[in-house]
């Protein structure tokens, strides 16, 4: 084994991904951050946890329990990765906690924004929630007492629900003991409460839907005597298993299984910090969990349903500035997409250039007479998509649309089976992807008839086609026509869609079969660089990495000379600053108010620097398991451009930047005497109104 594969030289990658929540933590501690998005990166956090335990801590228990293990590059066991993941998590819940009761609450509150425990409410508020409760919860809750004749019912994932400890006879002689009681996912979890109930007459109040639960469960069982309550909550497993060889139908396989993710099996328990031990042990045994998997909550279980405080109050004075994106002026000069990309390649960095130039390419190309063909992937697109929409409306109007469906994009598979159908029953061609290969790619093809000849528009993108998400997330995307990146474009829809072999294209890199190779290739035509004396860099920005074989490489890259540089927001497998291995490559994670997203690939090259655009992060399923994309900016402007805003911006952050540390833990960036520089910041001022 080459000793640059030595364990020591890696870091698990679950551990590294729980870390980065810590960091989003962080934000939500930091006094300059306004209030109520110190209160949304909490949420954040808190269900970026939850997700964690539904993937890959099922994963790893997965595994205890069935074996199967390959051992990752950091050679960690699942049972020492459980156990570590474990102490740490409950770290992070105990700070969240914290931050909420002793911090965040009590900030709220002071800003006019409270929530009401029980025993701050006045006779008039009790009344007003004993009525809402009679009228608006009552009739959709149903109680179950726990005998012989009612075993522990089915508890479905991530839901609320109240374990009550009982005592007396019911109507029928039966002796109870203890009962659930199941809040359905109907119900509001945060309730305002009128403003004439003679509370604080400048303040919005609110109470958690557990609170009225506990305060009026007697009235549940009546004639008997209510000896405690306690919220209880199961997160399970939700990845999604199915075996896409032996189905003939995937969408219909798919929407099987679905029907079984929220009762799979159980991956963690919040209890609150009350309960008992009498009904913590019944509660892990009926989950067949084990004491080690329980977290005590002080305070409401599942905390992130407070983030409906964050839509419900209008309060700008408390959330970050608003900011309009701006038009690419390229193509605001032209009434049509089309005519601004003949003349130059057309870039977009959202949030601050707009997505709806995305949306007016698709809207024209729908009613356009000379376009003929319409080719999309689609992994995530978010309800009600005007993209869909006007997909649909491409279709109706004789065109021919092709859409690539991914099914299996986690936690949207649902919604993606439905836009399938939409898309099939208005005449679409719907693809579902490759057996085996999650199709990841993000990218649009447009045919169109000009002056009797056919041109190839291309839209290609680092993130998916959500207008959502484009407010949210940084990305970069192109609008090319490009004649070379056209007809790669078309080879990659033709393979997506039937049935070839292996194709060769001249600009764009794929996985899994030319990315990862081209990727390795120009690593190790840097470190070639270097020994020989020429430039030699290496910029990366990224989400995620862990692939062996490229951080391999990175190593020896860095042991000859290269300087690198690694903007890694989230989980990092390769330990930096190690001395005599990874001492010239620097990690860095930024979180700030939007989520980064974009993944760009510098190499200089000898002084001929080239520069991507991609949908890949640098890990093993990304790189060898999906199908993805890696374009070139062959405009020498827009890849100035890239580079200034995406990599260069980045590298000088010393507000939102933390540093990976070759033990594994990050440090924030010390500011020093430098003026302070968010990269984010520069952006909004420099591109946006």
């Amino acid at each position: 084994m080459s000793k640059l594969r030595d364990p020591k030289l890696y870091i698990n990658r679950e551990l590294s991904q729980l870390e980065f929540n810590f960091r989003v933590l962080a934000q939500a501690r930091d006094p300059d951050t306004p209030l109520l998005e110190r209160l949304r990166f909490l949420c954040i956090s808190c269900t970026n946890l939850d997700e964690f335990f539904e993937i890959r801590v099922a994963s790893l228990m997965q595994q205890q329990r069935f074996g199967g293990w390959v051992p990752g590059p950091d050679a960690m066991s699942p049972e020492e990765a459980l156990a570590r993941i474990r102490e740490r998590a409950a770290q992070l819940v105990k700070e969240q906690y914290s931050l909420w009761n002793a911090t965040l609450r009590p900030a709220l509150a002071k800003a006019g924004i409270r929530l009401l425990p029980r025993d701050e409410w006045n006779a008039k508020q009790r009344k007003w929630l004993r009525e809402y409760f009679h009228d608006e919860l009552l009739p959709v809750l149903s109680p179950l007492g726990l005998d012989p004749a009612h075993p522990f019912p089915r508890i479905l994932n991530k839901s609320l629900n109240v374990a009550v400890l009982l005592k007396g006879k019911d109507a029928f002689g039966r002796e109870g003991s203890m009962a659930l009681v199941r809040a359905p996912r109907s119900l509001p979890r945060i309730i305002r409460l009128p403003p004439d109930l003679d509370g604080d007459a400048d303040s919005q109040e609110f109470v958690f839907l557990s609170a009225i639960l506990h305060e009026f469960v007697e009235e549940l069982f009546p004639g008997m005597e209510v000896k405690g309550s306690y919220q209880f909550r199961v997160t399970r497993n939700s990845e999604l298993i199915v075996d896409e060889e032996e189905v003939e139908n995937l969408a219909h396989a798919l929407r099987d299984e679905l029907k079984g993710r929220g009762f799979a099996r159980a991956v963690r328990l919040e209890v609150a910090d009350t309960c008992p031990k009498s009904v913590l042990k019944h509660l892990v045994a009926n989950f067949e969990l084990t004491p080690d998997d329980v977290f005590r909550c002080h305070g409401p279980v599942n905390l992130n349903r407070v983030i409906a405080v964050y839509d419900m109050v209008q309060r700008p004075d408390l959330k970050f500035p608003p900011f309009v994106p701006r038009v690419p002026v390229q193509v605001s000069e032209f009434t049509s997409v089309f005519d601004a990309v003949r003349k130059a390649d057309v870039l977009m960095h959202h949030p601050y250039d707009s997505f709806q130039t995305v949306l007016d390419l698709v809207r024209q190309a729908s009613s356009d007479p000379d376009v003929l063909a319409i080719k999309q992937t689609l992994y995530r697109s978010g309800a009600d998509s005007p993209i869909v929409g006007h997909l649909v409306d491409a279709a109706r109007a004789g065109k021919d649309v092709t859409v690539v469906v991914e099914l299996r994009a986690r936690f949207d598979e649902e919604a993606n089976i439905a836009l399938a159908n939409r898309l099939q029953e208005a005449g679409v061609q719907v693809v579902y992807g490759v057996v085996g290969f999650k199709t990841h790619a993000k990218m649009m093809l447009i045919v169109r008839r000009e002056a009797g000849k056919l041109r190839r528009y291309v839209h290609l993108s680092t993130g998916n086609y959500h207008p959502g998400t484009a407010r949210a997330y940084t990305d970069l995307g192109l609008i090319t026509c490009d004649k070379d990146i056209g007809e790669d474009v078309h080879r990659l829809f033709q393979q997506l869609s039937g049935l070839g072999p292996v194709i060769k294209l001249k600009r764009v890199l794929q996985s899994p079969f030319t990315l990862h190779k081209g990727l390795m290739a120009k690593i190790e035509r840097e470190t070639a660089n270097a020994k020989a004396g020429k430039p030699a860099r290496i910029i990366a920005k990224i989400n995620a990495m862990n692939e062996t074989g490229v951080i391999e490489l990175l190593y020896e890259a860095s042991r000859a000379g290269v300087k690198i540089d690694l903007i890694v927001r989230g989980s990092c497998a390769l330990r930096p600053r190690v001395p005599g291995v990874s001492e010239n490559i620097r990690v860095v994670s930024i979180i700030g108010r939007f989520l980064e997203h974009s993944r760009v690939y510098y190499f200089e090259n000898g002084g001929e620097s080239e520069i991507y655009c991609s949908s890949a992060d640098w890990l093993e399923r990304n790189l060898l398991r999906r199908v993805e994309i890696c374009f070139p900016l062959l405009d020498p402007e827009l890849a100035k451009r890239v580079y200034e805003e995406e990599l260069a911006n980045y590298l000088v952050d010393n507000v939102n930047a933390w540093e990976l540390d070759s033990d594994g833990t990050y440090v924030k960036v010390e500011r020093g005497e430098a003026m302070p520089h968010s990269a984010q910041a520069a952006l909004l001022a420099k591109l946006c109104r």
